[in-house]
């Protein structure tokens, strides 16, 4: 028991040194002012290329089989076929069992293969399970893992058990990518999402997401705005930068535009590109396209 509370202080000294005192009404004053001057002016074809170059186009659904996540890749195979004078999107997201099927089918090397991992989406299952499951996916071919926090964990103060479990399996990805879902909308304040941000790149994330889209609420601005200041600050002080990923609930061109405008005043242009700024939408990719064309394009 003495050792848990050494190693639960050695924590609460990390978070002393951010500000997790948050007011959730400030930071929706702050999000809607971003909406309102910023959006608009963001709103271009150029942006939009952009956001799709960033789409972590994601097939998670109960149903997927060998033959429709076959399908999903080579789409995204065509798109370079199709649309050449455009960048192709970031990455294709599956389940750790599909990661293989995609990494036989995919032809393009420009393109990431990212597995969720860890028992996605609720993270409840052993920590040896997680790592086997991880490092399965890796093998599979997946370069970049998207896991959950435990969040009962956090929720409960036991920020060792949270922490320790992000920092093995972030050893298991070796140099490969680590994302770590907070569950925003499971971490009841701006103050819990501040902590959870910080604590999850002490432990190791290369991005922190917002959502699993299991659970809802899923992303909101409010969220991502803290997030953004929480890397923001981590920069500063360690010098380490660490992408952000707003997932679950974009079903708009505007959530896309939000989230970048969110992402450009908090983090600046240094953020504004696929290796520190991710979108995990499947539906947004048509969507995108269209706009940026000026027809209705159905092309995933």
């Amino acid at each position: 028991m003495e050792y848990k509370e050494e190693e639960k202080s050695k924590y609460e000294v990390v978070l002393n040194k951010y500000n997790t005192d948050l007011s959730d009404k400030d930071i929706q004053a702050k999000v809607a002012a971003i909406i309102e001057k910023k959006v608009p002016e963001n709103d271009t074809v150029e942006v939009k290329k952009l956001l799709f170059h960033c789409l972590d186009l994601t097939t998670l659904s109960t149903n997927d089989s060998e033959e429709s996540v076959m399908k999903f890749t080579e789409k995204v195979n065509q798109f370079d076929e199709e649309f050449g004078e455009m960048d192709n999107v970031a990455a294709i997201c599956v389940y750790p069992n599909m990661a293989e099927v995609v990494h036989d089918t995919l032809e393009t090397d420009k393109v990431q293969i990212a597995a969720v991992s860890g028992g996605f989406p609720s993270s409840q299952t052993f920590i040896e399970v997680k790592i086997a499951e991880t490092a399965m996916a890796i093998m599979g071919g997946a370069n970049e893992i998207d896991i959950v926090i435990s969040v009962g964990k956090f929720l409960s103060g036991d920020y060792e058990t949270m922490c320790d479990e992000i920092q093995e399996i972030k050893d298991t990805c070796k140099d490969n990518k680590l994302k770590v879902i907070l569950e925003t909308g499971a971490l009841e304040s701006a103050s819990n999402i501040k902590k959870a941000s910080i604590l999850s790149m002490y432990s190791g994330a290369d991005f922190i997401k917002t959502s699993t889209g299991k659970q809802q609420p899923a992303a909101t601005p409010e969220a991502a705005y803290v997030m953004c200041e929480a890397i923001k600050e981590y920069y500063e002080e360690t010098g380490n930068k660490v992408g952000f990923k707003p997932a679950g609930g974009l079903n708009t061109v505007k959530d896309a535009l939000i989230y970048y405008s969110i992402v450009k005043e908090v983090l600046g242009h240094e953020w504004l590109n696929n290796k520190l700024f991710r979108l995990g939408t499947s539906r947004l990719a048509n969507l995108l396209l269209s706009d940026i064309k000026g027809k209705e394009i159905k092309f995933f």
